[in-house]
């Protein structure tokens, strides 16, 4: 309901007149803000993808799985992947997620479970206190790899690395997964199996290598326009 123009204006006021250089935190914002615009650019220039359809017309063919146990896990914060998890039962308490978790979460389930990336879609602005649908629809289809990004649909996030690398921004494992607080610091980021069953956390409800293995060649099998 703010022109993005009002937005410039302030940061600019703040900033001493610069847009890309000074606070970090405001150039961040603003980084963010374009996104939003460019988002919003796209649901009016290709209106299909307000229409729960693909930016990329070749990925309707895509073969979603039909995986309503991964689906529920994925919802409930039970898969098994810590910063995943984590951020998901974060969401559902809180209405929030940082942005970086975001990708991460959507990329996990269009990805790693191979699940319909609207049904992750609709799940995030049913919860999000910040939920609009253009940035929404766009950081979905983003990570799914049916969007306007034009890095190839192989780049798929390793949960376990990125937990390690996002630690700053992941939410606290002691606070969202009270299973895993007894576990050093380090085996939180991927519980080691033998601990697993005094934890009462679940093991991983698929194997990373596995599953973008199963992603690469659902995608291979398409043919792009």
């Amino acid at each position: 309901m703010i022109s993005h123009r009002q937005c410039l204006q302030a940061v600019l006021a703040e900033n001493d007149g610069t847009l890309a250089e000074g606070d970090e935190g405001l150039v961040a914002w603003v980084n963010e803000l374009v996104w939003r615009e460019f988002y919003r650019h796209v649901a009016v220039g290709f209106p299909r993808v307000c229409r729960h359809r693909p930016f990329q017309r070749h990925t309707e063919a895509l073969a979603w799985r039909d995986d309503e146990a991964g689906f529920t896990a994925w919802c409930e914060g039970r898969t098994g992947y810590p910063i995943v998890d984590a951020a998901m039962r974060q969401l559902v308490a809180t209405g929030w997620m940082h942005n970086r978790l975001r990708m991460i979460t959507a990329m996990f389930l269009a990805k790693h479970l191979l699940i319909d990336w609207r049904r992750g879609e609709a799940f995030f602005l049913r919860h999000l206190v910040d939920g609009e649908f253009c940035a929404n629809n766009g950081g979905w289809q983003w990570a799914a790899s049916t969007g306007t990004d034009a890095a190839p649909y192989f780049r798929i996030f390793n949960p376990t690395t990125q937990s390690s690398a996002s630690t700053p921004t992941a939410p606290s494992s002691a606070e969202w997964l009270p299973e895993l607080a007894a576990l050093p610091a380090k085996a939180r980021h991927a519980p080691p199996r033998d601990l697993l069953g005094t934890t009462g956390y679940p093991a991983p409800i698929v194997d990373h290598k596995a599953a973008r293995a199963r992603a690469l060649d659902a995608f291979k099998a398409l043919k792009s326009d």
